[in-house]
């Protein structure tokens, strides 16, 4: 087989862990809202639809740099990730992943951020932002140009920072994890997380759900660091009034909807 064919069939390979990953995550905790909160999705099917329609297609974008990695780091011994466990001190494991997780976090405020600006905004976040409210199929509804910023972040770091092949995977886990709850518009973690001297520092759904009521605000994947540090921290929002919100609108299109059909009914 040629080298050209085999990386062709890892990244093709990768893409298709990805999409199963991202069918998989976000369809147990959309059942999982279903179970908790029934009707919270209740007349998004169009936005639903579309969501899942952007995050397969950022599948394949975050697919092909991950195989290219995949096929080097096993032919070819390109990057940092290790898989004998005593390569590196037993310490190192959990450092390993802080570290992973800080600099993809570092790396994602500032790309977000940047993408608040009007003009990348209006290329490309706005698809992520047209989900009003979010949901639990949201997390990679991303337009291509920012699917990319965010497919080569741990690519890259695998070539900076050694990790033991099972830390790179509880990294991925947190990434997944973290990016479709903080969409699916209610808190399923604990209090302390959220609330107090914990959820302080770290960002969940409340914190997440904010970011798409005001857009300048709550940047951060993973901790609240440097929107702390930058001011753009603006604390975590209410659910049960961002549903208000989001639902007047679309209450008022019914109503006028109705309206509309008895007016109809009484002319003829």
């Amino acid at each position: 087989m040629s080298i050209a064919l085999a990386i062709i069939l890892s990244a093709a390979a990768m893409t298709l862990i990805i999409g199963v990953r991202y069918l998989i995550a976000s369809g147990a905790f959309a059942l999982a809202t279903r179970a908790k909160h029934p009707g919270l999705y209740t007349g998004l099917d169009a936005q639903v639809r579309r969501e899942v329609a952007w995050s397969l297609a950022s599948a394949a974008i975050y697919g092909v740099p991950a195989g290219v990695v995949a096929w080097g780091w096993q032919n070819r011994g390109w990057t940092q990730i290790y898989d004998n466990v005593h390569a590196m001190p037993l310490w190192y494991l959990p450092v390993s992943v802080l570290l992973y997780l800080f600099a993809h976090d570092t790396w994602f405020y500032w790309t977000h951020r940047w993408m608040h600006r009007p003009r990348p905004f209006k290329l490309a976040h706005a698809v992520h932002h047209a989900s009003r409210p979010p949901t639990a199929w949201a997390a990679m509804a991303f337009h291509p140009i920012e699917a990319l910023t965010g497919a080569v972040a741990i690519p890259l770091l695998v070539f900076l920072i050694p990790i033991h092949v099972s830390a790179l995977g509880l990294v991925l886990a947190i990434m997944t994890v973290m990016g479709v709850t903080n969409h699916m518009g209610w808190e399923v973690f604990p209090r302390f997380m959220w609330r107090g001297p914990v959820g302080a520092w770290l960002i969940t759904a409340s914190h997440h759900q904010r970011h798409h009521e005001r857009y300048g605000c709550n940047y951060g994947l993973y901790f609240r660091f440097w929107d702390r540090l930058c001011g753009t921290d603006d604390g975590i929002g209410d659910f049960t009034k961002d549903r208000q919100r989001s639902r007047a609108p679309a209450a008022a299109r019914r109503r006028g909807g109705d309206a509309d059909r008895g007016g109809a009914n009484r002319a003829a």
